[in-house]
């Protein structure tokens, strides 16, 4: 059931791992683009911008609860690296109290200032109506992303990577048959769409939480572990609260861009709205590839193990660039079939304007790829408030950027800023880790 990557081939134990997370993670963005594809030809451009505009929205919401199940993840990798089931169990029950609060306030207030975010995110009138609409809906999805997403990082930290993977995949196929009957069949429009997502969100966090009760009683606390025990939350905050504001500060800059797209108007909204899509799918599998290593990292420093973390690290990087830049091939040389999935005919500007999205940022995914290498290095080894700095130069400069050079170059000055603020995070990074001759242990 679990996996110990303290032993036997590395590249094999990396990959073995990573796999089940890829094939997850991909069926997740497989419905989220069947929302996009039914929603575009069925509703229009501009419910195609509604549901992508939310879409950016709802990735900043769910990136606070899972820098903390990541965070805690991190953590739990290390005490299963040294052996220490009772402080994992006491941490597992900490962390879930943590993000379960964290969550219900989040949801709380998104529904609360609902008006006052789509005004900051400078929505048009003619997208705000179905924006609206879909969010109403939407919210009520957060509770359950957040308990998937804690379990499924708890199992992922104990190395088992393929339970996570089965409920999402009846997920996806649950969002995209609801897709069809609320939105084609029933014609509930764009609120259709948003209940399929929700449907088949608390699916997937029903059937994890069965799974954990009935097969993972080892991994979760006994009543003796429920006493409030301040050293082992200090150590969970610490870790989680700055794998947090990464993950947060990282998609708030993402949000703030969205804000800066919705100027250009609903073309260029949906064509963003398709492009991102194109986009996630596509450099998902190295984001994936970061969490496994990430885990690999955490459960060699936890047992002391310096030099196979430095040879799993020019593995890991090996493999990830060589994936990207195979990836970003495929990208530029498909852009324009790819992008003209999500329109119909007529739509010429919206294909156009994610054609140059596509051919400008994506040319550069190794540049991600080793970003979330990075990234989850650095959460592994305990170090999260480098992760925090890495997304403040990489946001920091594509904001920016973004904002400097979109009033001459348009658009295509928004899509340069992305790869350029990824090379200098990288940049940094690479320092850090040359600066650093061994892990901590």
């Amino acid at each position: 059931m679990y996996r110990d990557l303290t032993k036997g081939s590395i590249s094999r134990s990396l990959v073995l791992f990573a796999l089940p997370m890829m094939a997850g993670n991909l069926l997740q963005q497989f419905y989220n683009i069947a929302d996009t594809l039914i929603v575009g030809r069925a509703l229009g451009a501009n419910a195609l911008a509604a549901v992508g505009s939310a879409y950016t929205l709802m990735t900043f919401l769910t990136s606070i609860f899972l820098g903390l199940s990541m965070g805690s993840g991190a953590l739990f990798s290390a005490y299963l690296g040294s052996g220490d089931r009772d402080a994992l169990r006491a941490g597992a029950a900490h962390a879930f109290a943590l993000i379960l609060a964290v969550t219900l306030l989040l949801n709380a207030a998104a529904y609360l200032f609902l008006e006052q975010i789509l005004t900051f995110l400078r929505v048009p009138g003619a997208v705000r109506g179905g924006m609206r609409e879909y969010l109403r809906v939407i919210f009520a999805g957060l509770l359950a992303t957040s308990v998937y997403n804690y379990f499924s990082c708890l199992l992922r930290a104990a190395g088992n990577s393929t339970a996570p993977l089965v409920f999402l995949a009846v997920s996806a196929v649950a969002n995209v048959g609801l897709d069809l009957l609320f939105v084609l069949a029933a014609g509930w429009g764009i609120a259709g769409a948003a209940w399929a997502t929700v449907i088949a969100q608390y699916a997937a966090a029903a059937g994890i939480l069965v799974y954990m009760l009935a097969k993972c009683n080892d991994l979760l606390p006994k009543r003796e572990h429920l006493r409030f025990n301040g050293r082992i939350l200090r150590e969970i905050v610490r870790l989680s609260s700055l794998t947090c504001v990464q993950q947060s500060v990282m998609n708030f800059g993402i949000l703030m861009v969205q804000g800066l797209v919705n100027s250009f108007g609903p073309a260029v909204m949906a064509a963003f709205a398709a492009a991102v899509k194109i986009d996630s799918f596509a450099y998902l599998p190295v984001q994936d590839f970061g969490n496994a290593y990430s885990t690999f990292v955490a459960q060699n420093f936890g047992a002391g193990n310096g030099a196979r973390i430095r040879e799993g690290t020019k593995k890991a990087f090996l493999l990830s660039a060589a994936f990207s830049c195979a990836v970003s091939a495929l990208v530029c040389a498909f852009a324009a079939p790819l992008m003209g999935l999500f329109v119909e005919a007529d739509g010429a500007a919206v294909v156009a304007a994610g054609v140059k999205y596509l051919r400008i940022e994506g040319a550069c995914y190794a540049g991600i790829g080793c970003l979330f290498l990075f990234y989850g290095y650095y959460r592994a080894i305990q170090r999260p408030a480098m992760s925090v700095a890495l997304t403040v130069i990489s946001l920091g400069t594509r904001v920016v950027l973004a904002y400097a050079l979109a009033g001459s170059c348009g658009e295509a000055g928004v899509w340069a800023a992305i790869p350029i603020g990824w090379a200098l995070a990288d940049l940094a990074g690479l320092m850090g880790m040359r600066r650093r001759e061994k892990p901590r242990g």
